[in-house]
């Protein structure tokens, strides 16, 4: 079959292209960082979309010839810079099915979230639902799958800060009593359902919620990843629930200004209202029986990059903050407090003339705050960091030359310069978190 997947590129949507393409079936992927899926999945069709734009049928007709199949698998937990979350859950998927029903598609399946529309009170189960009621009413051959917490080895968002929870130093933070309820699916059961879609004659006008075998408080989830990891038994600490809520939020400006992560005021919120449902329905079918926890995590051992995965969690945001605070603050510092012949001084031993001391001066502590603030806004990470390196291996050459011996003073800079190359070569080396 010709199938069409949007999200194609995230966590879910490489899953299911992967197990596609191993049953077969030619796919097409719509992603909106076309580059970087191109290099993922480098031997599938690819069509750029966006749904936060592509809100008409019109925009979605030309990447339909021929499509026999659509699954949206396409997804955000709440509103940031440069998405809303009505438009990519709501108007830009149901323009898609709109247009499929005008393509003549056979089938549609809907990738959604258990809870939506059951009252958990957020804009992203609002949001997933009203997509969910619009193919229920349309005259479209339709399955909305509705997962619990999806596990893998490869996870981001909730599943990977549970990992990274679980592989704190000594402790583990509970939110409140830990006693949270979810069913995790595997995520190769996940894609095992959608290959089960497929055929003709397989269930179709349904919605079915893909939950694991076994219902699991998230303090059971945190323990058995941590064992899982091979760490030590840790001290259980109970963090109230009133503090989360203020994290959250503070997450939440933060997505802003470019800030990720699974932490925010939506997340809280769904895990206050629980991921759990029977899953006997599914399983009758599908005709299937999805792996337990224990199942999923016993055949896939934890491997050293799971563990490096885990515990650089918290510690790459912290890296690259503390790097844009030390560069804006050296900027800052520099214009306003580091007294100026003193830095004159350094630009004369380089070899800068006088007579353009005032505008080197103003440059550098210019770029420095530029530079910084770049960092802090997550903003082309990876560049901003070569940008830094480049300017910082230039001036470690210079003041060598100039003056060999401020590699001798204990508290110059010269020798704090070889451990903040190193840091920032790190921050690119790391960047991704998906």
């Amino acid at each position: 079959m010709r199938i069409l997947v949007t999200g194609a590129s995230g966590f879910i949507g490489h899953h299911i292209v992967a197990r596609l393409g191993a049953e077969g079936h030619e796919v097409v992927g719509c992603a909106r960082d076309l580059a970087t899926a191109r290099r993922m999945i480098p031997d599938i069709a690819w069509h750029h979309a966006d749904l936060n734009v592509d809100v008409t049928p019109e925009a979605w007709a030309p990447r339909l010839a021929g499509i026999e199949v659509v699954i949206n698998c396409a997804g955000i937990l709440q509103s940031s810079a440069g998405n809303d979350i009505h438009r990519v859950h709501e108007s830009g998927p149901i323009a898609l099915f709109r247009a499929a029903e005008t393509a003549g598609v056979r089938r549609i399946i809907q990738i959604s979230a258990l809870g939506a529309g059951q009252g958990a009170g957020t804009a992203y189960a609002a949001s997933k639902d009203a997509a969910d009621r619009w193919l229920a009413d349309s005259g479209l051959e339709w399955i909305v799958l509705r997962p619990s917490l999806v596990v893998g080895r490869d996870a981001y968002g909730g599943t990977a800060l549970f990992r990274a929870l679980a592989a704190l130093p000594w402790v583990l933070p509970l939110p409140g009593d830990g006693e949270q309820r979810f069913q995790p699916i595997a995520m190769q059961d996940v894609a095992e359902a959608i290959v089960r879609l497929l055929p003709p004659d397989a269930p179709q006008g349904r919605i079915l919620d893909l939950a694991g075998p076994r219902e699991t408080s998230l303090r059971e989830i945190l323990l058995a990843l941590r064992q899982w990891l091979g760490l030590p038994p840790p001290v259980v600490v109970a963090v109230p629930l009133p503090l989360i809520r203020l994290g959250a939020r503070l997450a939440d400006a933060l997505r802003w200004f470019g800030g990720r992560g699974a932490l925010s005021s939506t997340s809280v919120r769904q895990l206050a209202f629980g991921c759990t449902a029977p899953a006997e329905p599914f399983m009758a079918a599908l005709d299937m029986r999805p792996l337990s926890l224990p199942e999923m995590l016993a055949r896939q051992p934890a491997g050293v990059a799971d563990r490096w995965h885990a515990r650089l969690y918290f510690l790459r945001p912290a890296l690259r903050i503390s790097l844009g605070l030390f560069w804006l603050w050296t900027g800052i510092a520099t214009a306003f407090f580091f007294p100026r012949a003193e830095g004159e001084a350094l630009l004369a031993a380089v070899g800068v003339p006088a007579g353009l001391f005032g505008p080197a001066y103003g440059f550098g502590c210019l770029l420095d705050v530029v530079l910084g603030l770049a960092l802090l806004a997550r903003a082309k990470v990876r560049l901003v960091a070569g940008v830094q390196i480049a300017v910082t291996i230039p001036y470690m050459v210079l003041l060598t030359i100039g003056l060999p011996s401020l590699w001798f003073d204990p508290l110059g800079p010269m020798s704090k310069l070889v451990p903040l190359l190193v840091a920032t070569a790190i921050v690119m080396a790391i960047e991704d978190d998906r």
